[in-house]
This record gives C-alpha cells, sequence and structure tokens, in this order.
C-alpha cells in the first residue's frame, strides 16, 4: 500500500501525508474516538477531489471528509484516506447580493465568512459554539445550528445548492428542480440519473410515506439529524403538492459526508440582526423550574433561550478566562436562563424583555433578572459556549462524556424529558449529570460522568446510551439535535426510525455509494458505539515526571484535558493569543490539539521504556512557542507550555542536549560572565564579522541583532547608588526582583522603575536572589530551573508577604514564581511556594491596585497629552491581565491608551532568535502586530511590556517602544 500511496501522492496537486505523526494527529476529533487513518489527504482542486475518490474504489478503502474536526459523534475519525480540505478548499466564490446568497468551498470558516459579509448587509445565521473555526463544509455534513437556531433555522434551512462529486467520480450539481426537471433527471444511466430515480420511486410508496411520518421524530422538532432527512424531502414535490421544489442539497446537509464529497456550497443568507439587544439572566433555584419557563419565555420570540447549570457554572470558578466573565452571577443558581431579545430600538428590546420578566414572575419562575447589554451579554454568553472544554477539567478518570448530549425533544415535553432522564440516572447509575445548552430548541447537553478506562464503566456508557434512545423514542424526539449520528448514535438508527425506514436508508446509501467508500460506518452499517473508543486503554503506568502535576493526578490526565475542541485553530481574526504558531501556518500540526493528541497518543500506546523519546512528540512540539495562551484561553485550560517543557526534560534523557540549546538556557550566566568587560562582550556581539562567528555557532537568525549588556548591573547599580540612601522612614517597603534580563540588559528600565518607585513613596529593596531560570524551563533544562527556584524560595522565604510582595518588569520572569516554581520546587516547600506566589506581582498590577486604593499621588504625573497604544505579553495575558497596563498608563490625567488586540508578538524569548524559526517568528508578527504599529503616527508611543517583545517590534517595524514604567518616568513633573 506504501507504493500506492506514493504513486497517489505524486499525482495530486496538494498533499498527501502518510507518517507516523500526521496519521496520529487526525486518529481522533473532538469526540470519544480514535481510529488511525491509512492518510491525510490536503486536497488543492477539483481534480484531486476526483483522484481520491478513483484510489478508493480501487482500493476499497474509505475516504473520510474532515474540516476543524470539531465533531463530537466521531464523524471525522476512520481508517482510511482523511480528506482535509480547511488548508486548500477555504475560498468564499461568490456573492450574489441580489439573491442574498453566498457560494463558497467547504474550508472556509463560519465567522471568517460573517466579517466578509457584514460590510454587504448580510450574515449567516446558525452560529455553533466552535464559530470562530468551525468550517462550512462541516456544519453542512453535521446540519448544525447553535443558540440562534429558534430564530435562524439550521444549516440546512440555508443550504441552496451543492456542487461536488459522487462516487464514481462524476460531477453532480444539486439544487432546486421543478417538477418538470425533477422527472428529467430521472432519464438516463448516469449514477446521477439512478439516484433521482429511486427517490421518484421510493418515496412514492405510500407504505413507505406512512413509515416516515409515523417513526420521524416530531415534525415541530426543528433541530434533528437522525438518519438521512428523507423527511424533508418527502414535504417536496411532487411528493407534497404544495411543498418546495425538489432539492436534495437539503439530504446532503446532515449527511457526515457519506453520500458525496463537497466542493462548492451556496447558502442562503439572513439580513444583520436587530442592531440592539438585551439578554436576560435569570437566576433559577432549581433546574426543573427553569425547563418549565422556558414555554413562557419563547413566547416573547427571543433569539435566543440558553440554560447552563450549576455544575457548568462552578466550573467557570476555576478557568482563568471564564472567571471574569462571572460578574453577572448573584448567589448560587442551580441554573440559569440567558433569554436574548433584539429589536430595533433598545426601548423595543426592553419593553419585551420587562413583559417577559412580569411574566415569569406572576407564575413563580426565577429569583433574580440581570438585564445585560454588549459586549457584557456577549462576555456572559462565553460562559455558556465554553462548556464543553471547562467540562473536561473534572479530576479523575470518571469524566462527563458527550454520547447522549444531542438529544432534542419538543419544548413543551423538554421538562417532563428532562425529569424523566434524570429519574432514571438517579435511580439506576447513581448519578446527576450535567445540563446545558439550546433549552430554547428543546435540546440539552446532558453529560453523564463515565469512566471508560474500565469495562464496568465501558458497560455503563453502553447501558446509559439505550436508555437515553428509548427515552427520546417515548417523546419521538432526536437522539441528534445538531451534532450529528457519527459513531456515538448510529447504532440506535434502527431503533429509532423503525427498521423499514432504516432498510431505506441503507437502499439510499449503496445505491449512492456500492463500495462504501464515503465515511464508511457512520449513519448506516455503524459498529457498536463501544468500539474504538480513544479512552480504553490497558492500564498505563504513572509517567514520573520533575514538574508537580498532582493536580491532575499526573501529566497523562493534564494532556487529556485537551478533549480536541480546536479552539486553537481559530485564525488571527478571532482575536486572542492562541496557537500563534498555528495561525501563522494553518497547519493542523501547530495547533495545542495536535500536540495533545500525539503527546497523549505516545503516552498511552509507547513500547519504550523511556515514553517521552518519539521523534514525533519532538517534531510536533517544534513550533509551540510557550506563549501560555493555551493555559488560560483553552477552555479546559491545556497548558502545552509546560508539558513541552517537561517533554523536553525527558527527551534530553535519551539524547544529548544540542550546544546551542544549552547555550540559550544558560543565556543569565553567559551574560553574567560578559559584564565582567561589558565593552568588550559588546564589541564581540555587535562587530559584524564576530557576531557572525556568534549566529552562526548559537544557530541565530543572521537578521537579528544580538542584544547588548549595560555597562553594569542593576543590582551593582543598586547596592553602590541608591540602596542604603533610600533605607529611611516607614514608608510601605516592597521587593524588587532584578530578572536577569532586566539586571543585564534592560538596566536602564530597571532604574526607572526603581526611582519611579521611590518618587510615589515607597521603599524598595532589591534581596538577594537568584535568576528566574525561565530559559531553563523553556529549553526543558528543568533540574537547573529546580535548583534556582529552590534557591529563590529559600532566599526569599519570610520576606515576600502581603505587607512587603515582590514585584518585578519582566512577566516571563517573574510569573515564574506564580507558575512554574510552585509546581518545580522541591515538594517539601510546594505549600509555602504556592502561598508567596499570591505576594508576587507584575509591576504593572502592583501600581494598578496602589493607584484605585488611593495611594498614588496623581498630580506627580504631567497633564501634558500623549497618546499611546499598548501591546500586551503572553504571559501577562494567561496569568494576569493587560488592563493593569492600560490603567497605569491612563493614570496621567490626559494620557490616552489603546490596548492593541495583538496576540504573541513572535519573539516569545529565544524562539524569534534562532535561524529554523525565524520566517514563522515575522509570520506571527506580520498577523496584527506589524501591520497595527505600521499605521500609528510617529508621536504616539508605543507600549511593551516584555524585552522579546520590544525587540521584535524593532526588527520588524523599526519602531521604538517603551516599557510602561519608562513612560511613567518620563511623566513625573
Amino acid at each position: 500500500m506504501h507504493a500506492k500511496l506514493s504513486i497517489l501522492s505524486a499525482a495530486l496537486n496538494g498533499k498527501l501525508f502518510t507518517d507516523e505523526m500526521t496519521r496520529r494527529m487526525y486518529a481522533t476529533d473532538a469526540s470519544l474516538y480514535r481510529d488511525l487513518p491509512l492518510a491525510v489527504a490536503y486536497p488543492k482542486d477539483d481534480e484531486d477531489i476526483v483522484q481520491l475518490i478513483h484510489f478508493a474504489q480501487q482500493q476499497k478503502i474509505g475516504l473520510i471528509p474532515r474540516t476543524a474536526g470539531t465533531s463530537l459523534a466521531g464523524q471525522c475519525v476512520g481508517s482510511g484516506i482523511v480528506i482535509d480540505t480547511s488548508h486548500f478548499l477555504n475560498k468564499i466564490l461568490h456573492l450574489d447580493r441580489e439573491k442574498g446568497t453566498v457560494t463558497v468551498q467547504p474550508g472556509v470558516i463560519r465567522d471568517e465568512l460573517n466579517r466578509y459579509l457584514k460590510p454587504f448587509g448580510f450574515f449567516f445565521g446558525p452560529n455553533t459554539s466552535t464559530a470562530s473555526r468551525a468550517m462550512i463544509g462541516g456544519m453542512v455534513g453535521n446540519n448544525s445550528s447553535g443558540s440562534y437556531s429558534i430564530v435562524y433555522g439550521v444549516t440546512r434551512d440555508h443550504v441552496e445548492e451543492i456542487k461536488g462529486f459522487l462516487s464514481d467520480g462524476s460531477p453532480v450539481h444539486f439544487k432546486a428542480l421543478n417538477e418538470a426537471d425533477f422527472v428529467q433527471k430521472q432519464q438516463g444511466n448516469a449514477l446521477e440519473n439512478v439516484i433521482y430515480r429511486q427517490f421518484a420511486t421510493e418515496l412514492t410508496k405510500e407504505e413507505v410515506q406512512q413509515e416516515i411520518r409515523t417513526h420521524f421524530p416530531h415534525p415541530e422538532i426543528h433541530r434533528r439529524n437522525t438518519g438521512y432527512a428523507i423527511d424533508k424531502l418527502l414535504e417536496m414535490k411532487p411528493f407534497s403538492p404544495h411543498g418546495k421544489d425538489f432539492n436534495l442539497a437539503k439530504l446532503i446537509a446532515g449527511s457526515e459526508g457519506t453520500l458525496m464529497l463537497m466542493t462548492e456550497i451556496t447558502l442562503h443568507l439572513d439580513k444583520l440582526p436587530p442592531k440592539h439587544e438585551v439578554m436576560l439572566a435569570i437566576h433559577y433555584e432549581n433546574l426543573e423550574n427553569a425547563l418549565r419557563s422556558v414555554t413562557t419565555t419563547m413566547q416573547y420570540k427571543p433569539r435566543a433561550v440558553e440554560l447552563m447549570d450549576k455544575k457548568v457554572l462552578d466550573c467557570t470558578k476555576e478557568n482563568i478566562e471564564q472567571n471574569k466573565n462571572r460578574f453577572f452571577i448573584q448567589g448560587d443558581p442551580a441554573a440559569i436562563l440567558m433569554v436574548e431579545i433584539g429589536a430595533d430600538t433598545k426601548e423595543e428590546a426592553l419593553a419585551v424583555a420587562d413583559k417577559m420578566v412580569a411574566a415569569l414572575k406572576e407564575k413563580g419562575y426565577g429569583y433574580h433578572f440581570p438585564y445585560l447589554f454588549p459586549p457584557q451579554s456577549h462576555k456572559a454568553m462565553e460562559l455558556r459556549k465554553a462548556g464543553l472544554g471547562l467540562l473536561s477539567n473534572i479530576k479523575g478518570d470518571k469524566r462527563p462524556l458527550e454520547f447522549v448530549e444531542d438529544t432534542a425533544v419538543r419544548v413543551e415535553d423538554l421538562a417532563d424529558y428532562i425529569a424523566d432522564f434524570d429519574a432514571i440516572m438517579q435511580q439506576k447509575y447513581a448519578q446527576y449529570p450535567v445540563y446545558y445548552a439550546h433549552a430554547g430548541a428543546g435540546e440539552l447537553h446532558i453529560r453523564p460522568l463515565v469512566n471508560l478506562k474500565t469495562a464496568a464503566g465501558v458497560q455503563e456508557f453502553r447501558d446509559i446510551a439505550e436508555d437515553s434512545a428509548l427515552l427520546v423514542k417515548k417523546y419521538k424526539g432526536s437522539l441528534s439535535g445538531e451534532h450529528g449520528d457519527g459513531r456515538v448514535r448510529a447504532e440506535f438508527i434502527p431503533l429509532m426510525l423503525g427498521e423499514k425506514n432504516y432498510e431505506l436508508l441503507k437502499k439510499i446509501k449503496y445505491t449512492w455509494d456500492s463500495n462504501n467508500i464515503f465515511n464508511p460506518g457512520k449513519i448506516i452499517d455503524a459498529q457498536p458505539i463501544d468500539v474504538a473508543l480513544k479512552d480504553v486503554y490497558a492500564p498505563v503506568a504513572k509517567v514520573e515526571t520533575l514538574f508537580d502535576f498532582s493536580e491532575t493526578d499526573g501529566i497523562l490526565h493534564a494532556v487529556e484535558k485537551c478533549r480536541g475542541s480546536a479552539d486553537c485553530r481559530k485564525p488571527h481574526t478571532a482575536g486572542g493569543t492562541m496557537c500563534p504558531s498555528y495561525m501563522a501556518t494553518k497547519d493542523e500540526k501547530d495547533t495545542t490539539r495536535a500536540r495533545a493528541n500525539i503527546l497523549r497518543d505516545f503516552l498511552i500506546h509507547s513500547d519504550k521504556k523511556n515514553k517521552f523519546d518519539h521523534a514525533e512528540i519532538l517534531k510536533v512540539m517544534d513550533l509551540c512557542i510557550s506563549c501560555k495562551g493555551c493555559k488560560s484561553e483553552c477552555p479546559s485550560n491545556v497548558d502545552m507550555a509546560t508539558m513541552k517543557a517537561e517533554f523536553l526534560y525527558q527527551y534530553y534523557k535519551a539524547h544529548k542536549v544540542p550546544f546551542y540549546v544549552k547555550a540559550m538556557a544558560n543565556i543569565a550566566r553567559l551574560n553574567r560572565l560578559g559584564m565582567l568587560f561589558p565593552a568588550l562582550t559588546n564589541f564581540f556581539l555587535s562587530n559584524k564579522y564576530t557576531s557572525s562567528l556568534l549566529k552562526t555557532s548559537l544557530k541565530v537568525a543572521p537578521q537579528r541583532n544580538l542584544p547588548l549588556l549595560a555597562k553594569e548591573s542593576l543590582t551593582k547599580w543598586f547596592a553602590t547608588k541608591v540602596a542604603k540612601p533610600q533605607r529611611f522612614g516607614d514608608l510601605p517597603k516592597v521587593y524588587f526582583f532584578a530578572d536577569e534580563f532586566t539586571n543585564y540588559n534592560d538596566v536602564e528600565i530597571g532604574k526607572k522603575a526603581l526611582l519611579l518607585l521611590g518618587k510615589m513613596g515607597y521603599q524598595v529593596d532589591i534581596p538577594q536572589h537568584v535568576e528566574s531560570g525561565r530559559a531553563y524551563i523553556s529549553k526543558g533544562l528543568l533540574k537547573e530551573a529546580q535548583a534556582l527556584a529552590n534557591q529563590n524560595f529559600d532566599l526569599l522565604a519570610g520576606k515576600i508577604t502581603a505587607a512587603t510582595p515582590l514585584i518585578g518588569l519582566e512577566p516571563s520572569a517573574i510569573l515564574t514564581f506564580r507558575d512554574e516554581f510552585p509546581r518545580l520546587v522541591s515538594p517539601e516547600k510546594r505549600e509555602k511556594a504556592k502561598e508567596m506566589a499570591k505576594h508576587v506581582y507584575l509591576i504593572d498590577e502592583f501600581l494598578a491596585k496602589e493607584m484605585a486604593a488611593g495611594k498614588i499621588d496623581k498630580s506627580l504625573f504631567s497633564t501634558e497629552k500623549k497618546q499611546i497604544v499598548l501591546h500586551g505579553h503572553c504571559h501577562q495575558k494567561a496569568l494576569s491581565e493587560v488592563k493593569y497596563s492600560h490603567e497605569i498608563l491612563s493614570f496621567p490625567e490626559n494620557y490616552s491608551v489603546e490596548t492593541l488586540p495583538t496576540g504573541c508578538c513572535g519573539m516569545a524569548g529565544s524562539f524569534g532568535y534562532e535561524a529554523e524559526h525565524y520566517e514563522v517568528s515575522m509570520k506571527i508578527g506580520n498577523l496584527v502586530l506589524f501591520p497595527a504599529l505600521q499605521k500609528i503616527e510617529n508621536q504616539t508611543i508605543i507600549a511593551a511590556l516584555g524585552t522579546s517583545c520590544r525587540h521584535q517590534i524593532a526588527d520588524g517595524v523599526g519602531k521604538k517602544a517603551f516599557h510602561p514604567v519608562e513612560i511613567l518616568w518620563e511623566a513625573l513633573v
């Protein structure tokens, strides 16, 4: 097969991957399943699609279509060739403003499409929680919907036309056909003609029509994806005289790639929603009242009615990013309904909201009714959207799993259905599941807790799934409301739709695809739901690590927190930091998800004693720049930077540490030696010839300038010129951490920070300490980093308190005290290290809090007008907040500050200096930061906390950036 795949690869205009790393990356999606594919293809055009179809027919293998891979039901998992259309087939082809339609390729991201459409007054309504990376091809395949489905319907409602290829490689164009055209399409012997004849024959039969109407979900349930949508075809002409024209594009929506491969999709669009909205975040004392009240809320025609139960709400307390969005929560509600009302004016929206609240109060529903407006309402909705990832943070092997989470019933039946389900779960399984999501559409995401790593847990998984299916059948509901059948529900389609309907679905499948090459095992002839589960493994030996991963019961559980939701695949236009390298390369291997998948796979399946000793892990980790964006932006708080450091440490146990890695890790020691003769050192660093030799030996990009040393270190300057005169009075005392970057390179900034603190009325001392070890951590030399962490703890223990905090300038250095040190120090020091971490601050944090408390005199600063743009540091965004920098820079009366919507600058410590990473580093900078800075006027001041950020800005746009303390120092009068 390898030789045949090589021939196929040579024939494609796109790419074909057969390597172990890529295959393992694509073995999973966001579901519970794992199946190692034969290969992964990135088709570039129609010719490639046809080549792949012919190859699959010849070799009798499956083709598994995939876009962002956010499927929760396992649609994107299979043993054949995965066809990833996201890489090349991602263009918006045509907008017809008169018809209100747009034609796109399957790899177009939903939110990107809407950004394109907005200036024209249109948008595509279905809005999955994954809309920042979910793609139109996947949304059509799954018939996706989202929180606004009660207004804008599901994807099927918007699909007008689909172009692509059938299983024999013939092109096809499905669209609405009048009755004459429908008859014409039945003439001939091409596969397309056979397909139309089959529907004309089968759907005309009265007994077939009766079976469909009897056993398919209740027609009032709009969100229904169980099997093929033949019930929707029955509503069309000629089978329903008053129906719409026959259109097989509607059948393709929800068919999960089992009938054809799509290349173009034409969608009906909506006009932009009303300009004004109000969200009611209705608090309830119990879940039943929340569900009973949905019918009341629906009477007021809301745009969305979304539910969060207590378990989801509790998860948001522990998430760094989502905890900020809990501002509207009062007390400890058992559930919250988030009801969004839209109108042309704010007054109209408020009037409807007031009427709704009055009706709810009259019926005794709810105890708190806060009104939220944009942008606060959008932040509140982020809580709901983050539910999938947040739930994966539960500790241990028993997890809230997504296998009965997609059931839909009539809204009128929702409360009774959930009561019945709850009774089954409590009485039979002693469980209290998680409930959240689309209450207004009669669909709640339900997450029972199951341990799939035991035989008993797998049996419980199957039993709950069967009980759920039977209960849904009782209410004539849909087993899938939006996530599709995939692997997790397809086994139950005969039960849900009846054997006769299922036989008809099989006839349809094998007429379209006689050799079963299109996504085999989905919808038709599915394997049992407990086959190929990715969490079912033989007992795994505990992996010993240097970092303390006890919070997650070990590194394996830490990496398993990644559930594949692919938040790390969002483009730079979506905002945020995670994941910078993916934003630049658009390669799956450069996502946090891919790194987690590969690491987890080898930790579980490797036969080596050192399970980290795999070149595939090294390769997939290569472009992780340790920005820590995933630690806060990933709903599961997957901390890939720490796992990369641990991996490198373990990997180097089996491999020699490269010279340049050692040199970069020891940069503080080298600088300390260089400070013996700083002028001479700077000569070698800056001279054209000597610096070139240094760069070559250290594998530094020739385009970079090596950072120069100051004339004397900050600690030496402080000890000889400042320390003694400042020891007086009862001034509040702070300790200053002279990190390795400030102490040797950015000494002038350090001086200004110390003097600024003195001017503001603080007694400052630089205590005895050693370097932060940031370079050692990033390079995986954890023993050296651990020694420094222990030294710093011993030197600073007893000094750092709430009254005498430790503050620092460089985010990546000072924040090691909060982030890595408590997990890196010796076990006996960990609890005290955690306590010390509470009193360690970035200088921006410290000053912002002091300013807010009125402890700093505003009259110290100039009233002159200044314009400032601020770029935040990645570690600051992940472990603190950029708002503190914004606040201190805004403290002088007439200083106007704009925080740029930038992610990572691309330098990331030594990453951007390295020759092999220079191109990616500059690509990252060019995504948002460089274009934003190129637009600003020369008199505007650029502020950036990180030393690497300031160097990247100098190299990227030729402008000087200043640390906020430099700007405040210059503002003193």
